[in-house]
């Protein structure tokens, strides 16, 4: 079945369809995979050593030379909004809702502002910005559009702009436990509640991250760990 065929893309629709789905479902409990909280938690040492680098990330994200008009796509819940909204003038989307009442509060306690919509991380841009960020979106690409992916992140930006992001590296102690069943691509998550859904949940390494932003034409590539959890990223059109 070729990726063209109107049966592959019904399914993808359908996979698409689900996991938007799930994350609305996950709005008001994804907060505790930040904060180890509930089902997330792993003892004190391993979750100081989770937030270390969580905090590491965070700072690196501060560092970056990102500035004018930002764009964060797939935002969920806003984790990064704040910094990002310290930095420019942010316009903060995500494909649901639920999640993005949840950013407005984080924006609003933190003293930021932002243009806040429902906007699907696939749809084409409305215009070029300076930069762009996603946090924990490229690993739900799957890897027959992982090139579409950037090349409508490039499209989002003007000349010299910045894509940045922050995603997830293959940790056991990153989700919970036991870890979701697999096939594939394709991940079951189950809530706390117990509802089950299938998404799309793929790790890349950080060469394998830098070696597709470089064929997708970006320059001044750069893709780093923090050590166990998160690969950051950054790269110019």
């Amino acid at each position: 079945m070729s990726e063209g065929d109107p049966a592959s893309a019904a399914a993808r629709a359908g996979v698409d369809a689900e996991m938007l789905a799930y994350y609305r479902a996950r709005a008001p409990e994804y907060d505790d995979w930040y904060e180890r909280r509930g089902r997330y938690a792993r003892g004190p040492a391993a979750d100081a050593a989770w937030a270390a680098e969580l905090g590491a990330a965070r700072a690196w994200l501060a560092g970056l030379p990102l500035a004018g008009d930002i764009v964060e796509l797939a935002a969920g819940t806003g984790w990064w909004s704040p910094v990002l909204a310290t930095m420019g003038r942010l316009s903060l989307y995500d494909g649901a809702a639920e999640p993005l009442a949840r950013a407005r509060e984080r924006l609003r306690t933190a003293g930021g502002v932002a243009e806040i919509g429902v906007r699907d991380a696939w749809a084409e841009p409305d215009r070029q910005a300076d930069g762009l960020f996603t946090g924990f979106w490229l690993s739900h690409v799957s890897p027959t559009r992982f090139g579409e992916f950037l090349a409508l992140a490039a499209a989002w930006l003007r000349p010299g702009g910045i894509y940045a992001f922050v995603d997830s590296l293959p940790d056991p102690d990153s989700g919970v436990q036991p870890r979701p069943r697999r096939n594939g691509e394709l991940e079951v998550r189950a809530l706390a509640d117990g509802r089950e859904f299938t998404i799309v949940k793929v790790h890349r390494t950080p060469e394998e991250y830098a070696a597709a932003l470089a064929a997708a034409g970006f320059r001044e590539v750069s893709v780093s760990s923090t050590g166990r959890f998160f690969a950051l990223g950054v790269a110019r059109r």
